[in-house]
């Protein structure tokens, strides 16, 4: 999977370990949306350190501050939905408490 100056890609590239490379994306400030090649058993302790690009940099200095914007953009909706989920989990919670409470104080008077 080496680049090949015309953004092809052979299939067979091997890592200094001697697996087949896996491509993946860098989400990196400095790189966003960049793929590279790099051993498959990354993260793991038998991992070589093979790395190398797959794509050119990205040629104007906008287009990382656009790529990155909109990731900032997409995290800042993860997480406003998460904290809908947790408002929403906490009023079920609550609802629950006091229908539990309410029984309870009926059945015992």
């Amino acid at each position: 999977m080496e680049y090949d100056g015309a953004n092809q890609v052979n299939e067979q590239t091997m890592c200094l370990c001697g697996r087949i490379a896996a491509m993946r994306t860098a989400w990196t400030e400095n790189n966003p949306g960049r793929r590279f090649l790099g051993c498959s058993y990354y993260g793991r302790p038998d991992a070589c350190d093979y790395f190398k690009w797959v794509d050119h940099p990205l040629l104007h200095p906008r287009y990382k501050s656009v790529i990155n914007g909109l990731l900032r953009n997409d995290n800042r909706e993860d997480v406003l939905e998460k904290k809908w989920q947790r408002i929403v989990f906490y009023h079920r919670l609550v609802l629950a408490i006091v229908v539990l409470v309410v029984v309870l104080v009926h059945y015992v008077l």
